[in-house]
C-alpha cells in the first residue's frame, strides 16, 4: 500500500481502537469459564504463584505446580486439592533448560496437554549492576517453547507472563531485574502480535505487572504510591485478568496511569 494511503488507514485503525476500549470500559467483559483445563504454575511453592494456584484450583483446573522447593509445593498440593482440585507437583529448577523439557515430556506423557500457563518462577537481585546476573527471561523462553506449539497446535490456551510495574517503570539499584522485567513485557507483546499474525486467536496472552507484593524476596518492601500487597490480593486480580482475556493487568489498575505519565 502507498504510504499517503496507510496514512489516513493508521488514523483509523487508532479511532477504532479509541472506541473499541471506550465501549470495553462501558460494558464489562464476559468471563470465560476454565472449569477443567490443566493449568502449570511455575514458582508455584510460595507467594504469588501459589495463591494464583489457589484461584484456579477453585475453578476446578487440574493444577500442576513447579518449583524447586519440594516443602512449599507439596503444601500447596495440599491446600489445592482442600479446594476439590486435582494437582500434580514437580521439583523442577526453572534456570535449567534440561530440567524444564524434561519435565514438560513427562506433564504431556502423564497428565496431557498444558492449556493455561503461568509464567510466574523468578528472583528479585536488589543490589548494583556489577554484582547481578540475572537470566530470568531465559526461563520465560524455555518454558513457553516447551508448552506453547502444542497450544498453537489445538488453537487453545492461555500463556500467562508475571511481570512486574518494573518492567514499564525503572528504579535505581534493580537494573537486572527491570532489564528482565522489560523483557518479559516485550516478550508478552510480541509473542501476542505474532500469535494474532499466525491466525492463532485461540491461543490467548496476558502479562502481570504488580507493585511490590509481599514475599521472602525483598524484605520489608516500600514505596511512595503504596503499600505491599499480599499475594492472595494480587492473585484475585490475576485470575480475573484471565478470566477475561486481559492483555496487560496492571495491579493495582490505577498503575497504568502512571506508566502513561512515565512516557
Amino acid at each position: 500500500m502507498h504510504l499517503l494511503l496507510e496514512i489516513p488507514f493508521f488514523l483509523l485503525i487508532i479511532l477504532y481502537s479509541y472506541l473499541e476500549a471506550f465501549i470495553k470500559f462501558l460494558i464489562p467483559t464476559k468471563k470465560k469459564s476454565i472449569s477443567g483445563e490443566i493449568v502449570l504454575v511455575t514458582g508455584s511453592g510460595h507467594g504469588l504463584g501459589r495463591a494464583t494456584a489457589y484461584e484456579f484450583a477453585k475453578r476446578q483446573c487440574t493444577v500442576i505446580l513447579w518449583d524447586i522447593n519440594k516443602n512449599g509445593i507439596e503444601e500447596t498440593a495440599e491446600e489445592c486439592r482442600k479446594l476439590g482440585a486435582t494437582a500434580h507437583l514437580f521439583v523442577v529448577d526453572c534456570s535449567k533448560r534440561e530440567e524444564i523439557y524434561k519435565a514438560a515430556d513427562k506433564v504431556k506423557q502423564e497428565i496431557g496437554d498444558v492449556s493455561i500457563l503461568m509464567n510466574n518462577a523468578g528472583v528479585v537481585s536488589p543490589t548494583d549492576i556489577l554484582s547481578t546476573d540475572d537470566h530470568d527471561i531465559q526461563k520465560m523462553f524455555d518454558t513457553i517453547k516447551a508448552f506453547l506449539p502444542t497450544m498453537m497446535k489445538n488453537n487453545h490456551g492461555h500463556i500467562v507472563t508475571v511481570a512486574s510495574a518494573g518492567g514499564h517503570i525503572v528504579a535505581p539499584f534493580l537494573v537486572a531485574y527491570c532489564s528482565s522485567k522489560f523483557a518479559a513485557v516485550g516478550l508478552h507483546r510480541a509473542l501476542t502480535q505474532e500469535l494474532s499474525v499466525m491466525k492463532k486467536n485461540g491461543v490467548q496472552t496476558s502479562c502481570v505487572c504488580p507493585m511490590f507484593i509481599k514475599t521472602n524476596f525483598v524484605k520489608n518492601p516500600s514505596s511512595r504510591m503504596m503499600p505491599p500487597m499480599e499475594p492472595e490480593e494480587v492473585a484475585k486480580h490475576v485470575i480475573k485478568g484471565v478470566l477475561t482475556n486481559e492483555s496487560m493487568i496492571f495491579i493495582p489498575p490505577f498503575l497504568k496511569f502512571s506508566v502513561m505519565l512515565d512516557r
